[in-house]
């Protein structure tokens, strides 16, 4: 084969172990063979002419088919070729070109907080439920068989990519549900807020981390980053530990306990109603706008040890804003 690929290999794992010792990422760990399998080429080993693709140490043109229709293939110029195999078999050409952003959407006027759930995906400041569709345990009962029939099978037998298969159709429906939420987000609003949850430690919960780990909630954000910034949005993260929940978005009352069982609760200081996601949802967005009228850096796009303004200090709130105390 091509050199290109395994010097590639090795540009990766250097860059694997600098993130390592910059305390960016945890040490590398090998790659089974069995799992997802790539090939950088770089424009040293392939040749793109007329839609034919040719690599490098290969006797004949690429055969795959191209799955943007409005794009003409003929025209592009791919700057790397990925050649990728998923356990289940199928394979992937991914071409990577150089392309400028696309134009801003236009502005909307119209802001809006979104706090994660398990029960609902996601609920509006607006009142606005996206329902968790439940992709993993839609399919438990397939993948459970053919977990079944994959311990009767033998190393290395077809049989055995059917379990593959199985978690590509489930992984595949996440990505296009998640796509279609944060597209439609984007698209409706100018400043999205949202929570900076930590995913890795919830899902330390034995109980919960089936639910937490479907619902996609880290992919989520990556996706709002990089859509916010493609389109000229603007996403603001307030800090994990404001209590959304807990805080009455008409008055500012702060209850001592709520338990997650609870799901509507009435505030004892103005007697307001409260559905509790939609007035966790409030409480984001009134966080967030804080955050920005305070010319904070609300932009991240780094982990959760980046903290935002909101919470460096406790402070008692008034309709869902933090008010500034000590001549701050």
């Amino acid at each position: 084969m091509s050199s290109v690929p395994l010097q590639q290999a090795l540009r990766h794992q250097h860059a694997a172990f600098g993130a390592f010792f910059a305390k960016r990422a945890r040490y590398p760990r090998f790659k089974s063979r069995h799992a997802r399998q790539c090939a950088h080429y770089t424009r040293s080993a392939f040749t793109m002419r007329g839609g034919v693709l040719r690599l490098a140490k290969t006797n004949g043109p690429l055969r795959f088919v191209w799955s943007w229709p409005e794009v003409d293939i003929t025209a592009l110029n791919p700057t790397m070729v990925v050649v990728s195999r998923d356990p289940d078999g199928r394979s992937y050409v991914t071409f990577a070109i150089d392309t400028q952003l696309p134009e801003p959407l236009p502005a909307t006027g119209r802001a809006v907080g979104v706090d994660l759930g398990v029960k609902d995906f996601a609920v509006t400041s607006g009142g606005e439920k996206i329902a968790n569709p439940r992709h993993l345990e839609r399919k438990a009962r397939n993948l459970a068989r053919y977990q079944r029939r994959l311990a009767r099978c033998q190393k290395g037998s077809a049989n055995r990519a059917k379990v593959a298969r199985g978690h590509r159709k489930v992984r595949n429906a996440r990505n296009d549900f998640l796509h279609r939420a944060s597209t439609r987000l984007v698209r409706a609003n100018d400043v999205i807020v949202i929570e900076d949850l930590a995913v890795t430690n919830m899902i330390r919960n034995r109980h919960l981390a089936r639910v937490i780990s479907d619902c996609g909630w880290g992919e989520f954000r990556r996706q709002l980053e990089y859509k916010c910034q493609r389109y000229g949005r603007q996403l603001v993260v307030i800090d994990r530990w404001y209590p959304s929940s807990k805080t009455c978005s008409a008055c500012g009352h702060l209850l001592a306990t709520l338990s997650l069982g609870t799901r509507h609760w009435t505030c004892p200081s103005c007697g307001a109603r409260h559905d509790r996601d939609v007035n966790a949802a409030k409480n984001i967005l009134a966080a967030g706008q804080a955050v920005t009228a305070c010319g904070a850096d609300v932009r991240h796009s780094g982990t959760s040890r980046v903290q935002s303004a909101v919470k460096q200090e406790p402070r008692p709130v008034t309709a869902g804003i933090p008010v500034p105390q000590g001549g701050e």
